[in-house]
């Protein structure tokens, strides 16, 4: 036998191996820390409004996954990259991210957006957030690499208030609109309400703003990267039960 086609041989042989090999290997699946969306257990388990269904979801389906907390920038960075499989939990599909990943069906939707203001920005009594960015001074506050919604991301966009991004915690950048270093930020109505109770002597000094001219459209979803089968999101979709 020529030593090519032995080879050869070997290769083949292998190759069964190799891939079971691979699809056994668990999916980094990264999440952060936020309650009450993703909340980690002492044990290492992950719940919450967006944990719960997720780990579900990969429980039900019978797919291997290894939990890494990050920060989404890091996230995002891991699901870009082509050459590994991996996913992350909690994103909104957007027209940015849907060219380099792959979205489940929903795992949840957020109550509505608001805003966390300071009590010095509130006594405005904007009823609208057209009408609160529009003020020429109006300082807002907004996470690097998030969605906020449509709206509000177009808004953002053509309106051009002035604008601090940060890559901090929900609670801290609570603390910079509580302090008056902006007077606003966007959060979901219950990650809000979850910041009311728990900012300790800030919250005295927030306030929360609904306006009118903003619907609740933002579903959050199971983001993967390019590399993860086609059949993986399959198989996510067809167990998670959200509706």
């Amino acid at each position: 036998m020529s030593a090519l086609r032995y080879a050869m041989l070997i290769t083949t042989c292998l190759w069964p191996a190799f891939a079971l090999a691979q699809a056994a290997a668990p999916l980094i699946v990264g999440y952060s820390l936020r309650p009450p969306y993703t909340i980690a257990a002492p044990d290492g388990s992950l719940s919450g409004l967006l944990g719960t269904p997720a780990t579900q979801a990969f429980r039900a389906a019978g797919i291997a996954a290894e939990w890494r907390a990050m920060p989404p920038n890091r996230q995002l960075a891991m699901v870009k990259n082509a050459a590994t499989p991996s996913c992350a939990v909690g994103w909104a599909v957007t027209p940015e991210r849907a060219h380099f990943a792959k979205f489940t069906r929903p795992i949840y939707r957020d109550h509505g957006w608001v805003a966390l203001a300071n009590v010095k920005f509130a006594a405005y009594g904007d009823t609208t957030l057209l009408a609160a960015l529009q003020r020429k001074d109006t300082r807002v506050l907004v996470k690097d690499n998030y969605s906020y919604g449509a709206q509000i991301d177009q808004m953002l966009a053509e309106l051009h208030p002035i604008t601090a991004v940060t890559t901090t915690t929900v609670m801290k950048m609570a603390h910079s609109v509580s302090s008056g270093m902006v007077d606003l930020m966007f959060a979901p109505e219950e990650e809000a309400r979850y910041v009311l109770e728990h900012a300790g002597e800030q919250s005295a000094n927030l306030r929360l703003l609904r306006f009118s001219d903003i619907r609740s459209d933002n579903t959050r979803h199971i983001m993967c990267g390019l590399a993860v089968p086609d059949e993986i999101i399959e198989r996510l979709n067809r167990v998670i039960s959200f509706r």
